[in-house]
């Protein structure tokens, strides 16, 4: 068959396509939506786009517009690959998914709560425990939920960063870190076979008092902060109390404010936040794009914040709480310094090997591993050929950086 009468083949079926979207779907608002498109003729290509299309699954799950059809984030959307996922888990460990189950989290844009109660009420429906947190996390509480509990899984319903018009569904497997291939093309095809909703995938009201769902948060948010303490040698929380540090932290409208404080509150630093930024706002309403490592655009209002204050530090975690950017006044021009990650990297990296000497005085460095993307700077490769520790680059993406710290945890006990 040539290419154009491919192509119309495939147009062909977008009748067909609209009136499955309209059997299967049970939201009233995206289903409204197509019929409107579908009746204006100057919608053809706009229907072509979004209905013959499918939005893939990656390595970092999916992510894109929230709007109706398959190649965005909806409802429909959601409840296919939270089928298509519970086969893939079903095949890869069943035992362990039926024995130790999954953990969701979310963040607070909109649908995020919605879609991850969609994704529960579908693995609680098949019989699987379901650990579900009970409101906004950062999504670094799932990977370490997953090697707290020992899930078959984990999901966090997130965007991370990107505009507000967006949403996502991050995946992570039994090791904790996310997906490498061929995770990604075998969970694409498992969603592909089990496009149909299931009987009950649409019943949320799976959720009520259910033996097989819990909330971790409590539980998770002290052994989170218990590994922070731990790390931390007295000596520099008393250091903190005598400098009283002012330091203005942002969460970008994200969910970062109440867990940084405790961190704060915890090791003795005075938390200040950026008031307008400091609760989650689906609308992002301060900032167009609201990722702190754009720089000194995104914290224009996070450095007006800081000066008011009088603060000389400003954190800023990105709307999930798993970026971070950091900015210092500088005495000698009193303007901004915004870090590169490469310079963060730097430096905490130099922090770790510091606070390691520190705790084992005299001890080998022959097991010591520090790892980065190979697009990074190569500041850490230099320090450790100086100190003698090793040094590790990986492809790009934190997924690749996390397996190999894994499999170095294993090797290195």
């Amino acid at each position: 068959m040539s290419c154009a009468a491919n192509l119309a083949a495939q147009k062909a079926l977008l009748p067909q396509k609209i009136e499955e979207w309209l059997k299967w779907d049970k939201n009233d608002k995206t289903c409204e939506e197509l019929r409107k498109l579908a009746a204006t003729p100057d919608n053809q290509k706009l229907l072509e786009n979004i209905m013959l299309n499918r939005i893939a699954f990656g390595t970092a799950g999916l992510r894109g517009r929230m709007y109706v059809g398959y190649a965005c984030m909806n409802d429909l959307v959601i409840v296919q690959t939270g089928q298509g996922f519970l086969r893939y888990l079903e095949k890869k460990d069943k035992d362990l998914l039926q024995k130790k189950g999954m953990v969701i989290g979310y963040d607070g844009r909109h649908n995020s709560k919605h879609w991850a109660e969609l994704t529960a009420a579908i693995f609680l429906h098949a019989g699987y425990p379901v650990k579900l947190f009970g409101m906004v996390t950062p999504t670094p509480y799932i990977p370490f939920s997953i090697r707290k509990y020992k899930c078959a899984a984990g999901i966090m319903v997130t965007a991370s960063h990107n505009p507000k018009e967006d949403n996502g569904y991050k995946v992570y497997g039994p090791n904790s870190a996310q997906i490498i291939p061929p995770a990604d093309k075998e969970i694409q095809q498992s969603i592909l076979e089990n496009l149909e909703p299931w009987p009950t995938s649409w019943d949320k009201s799976i959720l009520s008092n259910n033996s097989l769902l819990s909330d971790p948060l409590g539980q998770v948010t002290c052994n989170y902060l218990g590994v922070i303490f731990n790390d931390i040698l007295p000596e520099f929380k008393e250091i903190n109390l005598k400098q009283k540090l002012l330091i203005t932290h942002t969460a970008m409208h994200g969910v970062g404010t109440p867990y940084v404080k405790k961190v704060f509150d915890g090791i003795g630093i005075i938390f200040q936040t950026v008031p307008e930024q400091q609760d989650p706002d689906p609308e992002f309403s301060t900032v167009k794009f609201p990722n702190p490592e754009e720089g000194k655009s995104s914290l224009d209002l996070a450095f007006r914040t800081a000066d008011q204050q009088g603060s000389v530090v400003i954190l800023a975690n990105d709307p999930d709480a798993d970026r971070l950017a950091c900015a210092e006044k500088q005495k000698d021009t009193n303007q901004w310094k915004v870090f590169t990650g490469n310079e963060l990297g730097a430096l905490l990296g130099w922090w770790m090997l510091f606070q390691y000497r520190k705790k084992n005085p005299g001890k080998s460095l022959e097991n010591v591993y520090m790892v980065c993307s190979t697009v990074s700077s190569m500041i850490l490769r230099t320090i450790a050929k100086a100190e003698g520790f090793h040094f590790i680059d990986t492809l790009t993406g934190f997924k690749w950086i996390g397996n190999k710290a894994l499999e170095l945890q294993v090797l290195y006990p």
